[in-house]
């Protein structure tokens, strides 16, 4: 139950590069892009978002028959947020962090399905395959994160059922302005950050902005820590009075001791003769695990105006990514009376991915409607080579082991009696995926009423995975063709008030043979929504209430067959109640609720089982004061999260769900003067110790957090 993605290689590129070409210059089709997915020229009236992570246009989020959530990089800044999966801790339908602190990986579930393939940037996929190779987002580096809630295969091709989430990067500026930042903490963190923007050379034709950011500090786990460095420049060029190209680009490095945050349930849900583990505790090897990840992203949007009737847009990014990950881990079960057996993860590889996607925009208008036409095309290949010696590993002939390391002692484990463990040979991966997709969507606004909605798409993807050891080599893959469809429709009341209802499909590809001998066909997901959202004109705020009912077919179940069927089913149902507004001038809050009934079926004899680590209730609430009426500069902020009753997995043998949690958050901000601000945030006041979630293993959640902040603004 170990996770984590994959990496690539360079020498693909140019076979990807003419590829991609001969999508975005072959035809129509392939002029319709997600450049304003990435570009997302946010327009914020108060409350309100223009966005197009929903709709790939430029679209009000209220007049969107879909559930969204958006966070700013204002919001980020407030809560002191410096990991992406934070985001949405004050946002309806997910569950943030589930396997506690991660200082690897960001996790997160999206209306009871995990997100693992649900994360894009500037509208663009980023992979995180593989379980090992995460592409990690850093927050200071965007302006805005959007969450489109459900299935969204219409514009995104593969997916999971659960959502999709769009990080947008900053970019550059039309007026000069700049940000120094700098912050210490507890856990030995220390933070330091610039961002600076405006025109070239004093040119209203070019534009550029910088962002840089170093961080360190120490893990949840004793041993555990890691360091970043982040570089993240843009250009923004108007070619002519009807085009203009950005040109947006990141660096990472992250290295250090990975967190190893995996309990079993004895000494943590379940009381122990011996006591309570330490959540501190490392049942890793922190003085020979060890993290090396490395990451480029370089690519551009292009935003062309035809006509008065006709808009191009392009988005193109490639991405490489190189990993060197060890990790020592505890396995689930407990070795009487207090030991615990351990395996080790090593890998080492690199990836190369590819992702472009062209759109060609119509608005049309009569007296009484307003048209937008979507038409696109879209193309995502990623290259993989790793290197596999881990204890738990596939051989070429398809059989399976497992290789204990050795065996600590769960409450004071001997780090001096660990010998380096030998793994045996290695097994080498080569992993190639492709994705080509087309997709129409159309918009009609009718009489400034009623909004409809329709799209379809269509997708060719294959993959394959070759890998080789002592014993042979052998190879899975798939190759799968998928049409998905999208339809909504939205009443605009005069009040402010707009009932909507939509339906969404999804797919995603599963590699590997069935019991009969066929290829697993891909998991497809639908959703049916309903819902309303409020957003008074005389009120600075909204409210959005959604009903969701999602399912996912050809979940693989496991029956007397040597493999598993493709005859099980994952369901999903729920009501989410989000807000966002002003209570007066000076008080802003943020609230919402989210009820998930997520079950699936495990096995012949396991049928309809709830989901583990996803709770029946989450409410979370955030209050924004603004004091400068009484008191000059001065801010303050708080916040509580309840995290409701979770489930272990089925099968796992712990034969009790993970009690419920409430968490406190706070923060202070005074404004010194005009250019200086000095700011404080606490995360989990009261130092709660609490799990998070179990399936096989169980998880500590976050400890206490104290970051003091200042930043120098010109």
């Amino acid at each position: 139950m170990l996770r984590k993605t994959m990496p690539f290689s360079v020498a693909p590129l140019p076979a990807a590069v003419r590829r991609s070409l001969v999508v975005s210059l072959g035809g129509m089709l392939c002029a319709a892009p997600m450049a304003a997915l990435a570009q997302e020229d946010t327009i914020n009236t108060g409350t309100t978002v223009v966005t197009a992570t929903a709709l790939k246009v430029d679209t009000p989020e209220v007049e969107t028959p879909r559930a969204i959530s958006t966070v700013s990089a204002e919001e980020l800044e407030t809560r002191g947020v410096n990991k992406y999966d934070e985001t949405f801790q004050y946002r309806s339908g997910v569950v943030s962090q589930p396997y506690g602190e991660d200082n690897n990986t960001d996790w997160f579930f999206l209306r009871g399905f995990s997100a693992e393939s649900a994360t894009y940037q500037d509208g663009l996929r980023l992979f995180r395959t593989g379980g090992y190779f995460w592409w990690m987002n850093e927050t200071f580096g965007v302006e805005r994160v959007d969450l489109l809630k459900g299935p969204a295969s219409i514009l995104y091709g593969e997916a999971p059922p659960g959502g999709v989430i769009n990080a947008i990067s900053k970019r550059p500026t039309s007026e000069p302005q700049g940000t120094l930042e700098i912050e210490a903490g507890n856990q030995q963190h220390r933070q330091v950050g610039i961002d600076v923007s405006g025109p070239v050379a004093e040119r209203d034709d070019m534009r550029y902005r910088m962002v840089g950011l170093y961080r360190d500090g120490e893990g949840e786990l004793n041993g555990s820590e890691k360091e970043r460095y982040y570089f993240a420049p843009s250009l923004e060029m108007d070619v002519s009075d009807d085009t203009t190209v950005t040109f947006l680009a990141s660096v990472q490095k992250d290295e250090g001791v990975p967190t190893t945050g995996f309990f079993p349930a004895l000494g943590t849900l379940n009381d122990s003769p011996f006591g309570q583990i330490d959540p501190e505790t490392n049942l890793g090897q922190p003085d020979y695990d060890r993290l090396d990840q490395r990451q480029v992203g370089i690519g551009y949007e292009l935003e062309h105006q035809i006509n008065d009737t006709w808009e191009f847009q392009q988005n193109a990014r490639y991405t490489h990514l190189d990993l060197e990950l060890r990790n020592v881990y505890p396995n689930s079960f407990v070795t009487p009376p207090r030991s615990i057996s351990r395996g080790v993860i090593d890998r080492d590889g690199e990836y190369d991915a590819f992702n472009i996607d062209n759109r060609l925009i119509a608005r049309t208008y009569t007296d009484n409607t307003e048209n937008t036409l979507l038409v696109g095309a879209g193309y995502q290949e990623l290259n993989l080579n790793y290197t596999n010696r881990d204890s738990f590993r596939t051989l070429g002939d398809g059989s399976t082991f497992f290789a204990n390391v050795d065996t600590v002692d769960l409450y004071n484990p001997d780090y001096a009696a660990f010998t380096a463990p030998d793994t045996g040979d290695p097994t080498q991966h080569d992993v190639d995926r492709r994705q080509f997709g087309i997709y129409v969507q159309d918009q009609l606004r009718v009489a400034d009423k009623w909004v409809f909605l329709a799209g379809a798409r269509y997708d060719s993807v294959d993959s394959s995975d070759d890998f080789s050891d002592v014993t042979g080599s052998s190879s899975q893959g798939y190759d799968d063709e998928q049409l998905s469809l999208t339809a909504g429709a939205m009443y605009l009341g005069d009040n402010g008030i707009s009932p909507y209802l939509s339906y969404s499909e999804s797919f995603t590809p599963v590699a590997g043979i069935g019991p009969n001998g066929a290829s697993y066909e891909p998991l497809e997901g639908s959703q049916l929504e309903a819902g309303v959202k409020i957003a008074p004109f005389n009120v600075d705020g909204y409210v959005t209430v959604a009903v969701f009912d999602v399912e996912e077919d050809n979940t693989l179940i496991s029956t007397s067959a040597p493999v598993q069927e493709q005859a099980g089913e994952r369901r999903s149902q729920g009501v989410e109640i989000e807000g966002v507004g002003y209570l007066t001038d000076d008080l802003q809050l943020t609230a919402a609720y989210t009820y998930t009934d997520a079950r699936y079926d495990i096995s012949d004899s396991q049928q309809d089982e709830r989901v583990p680590l996803v709770p029946f209730h989450m409410a979370s609430a955030w209050l924004d004061y603004d004091m400068s009426s009484s008191l000059p500069g001065l801010s303050v902020g708080a916040g509580v999260r309840y995290i409701g009753e979770t489930s272990p997995s089925p099968g796992s043998g712990i034969n009790r769900d993970v009690p419920s949690t409430t968490l406190y958050d706070a923060m202070a901000s005074y404004d010194i003067n005009d250019s200086w601000t000095a700011q404080v945030n606490v995360n989990n006041i009261t130092d709660e110790e609490y799990v998070s979630g179990c399936d096989f293993y169980c998880y500590y959640g976050a400890s206490r957090s104290v970051i003091g902040s200042v930043k120098y603004r010109w």
